[in-house]
């Protein structure tokens, strides 16, 4: 009982740290390179995303 109370602290406390330096640990990510990439690339590749962002790049002319 205690060591599932203890887990349960120890989680809800990283989360809590991460929550608060979300926008830091956005930054170190995507500050590497070869992760920056990496991300991307499975970002594209979700169903729909592409299509979405070179439609508002590129958009089409309607005349």
């Amino acid at each position: 009982m205690i060591r599932m109370l203890t887990t349960i602290i120890m989680i809800g406390t990283a989360c809590y740290i991460i929550y608060q330096n979300r926008y830091r640990l956005v930054n170190v990510l995507f500050g590497n390179s070869f992760i920056r990439r990496f991300l991307v690339s499975i970002f594209m590749n979700v169903p729909g995303v592409q299509n979405r962002i070179i439609q508002s790049v590129y958009p089409s002319r309607q005349y």
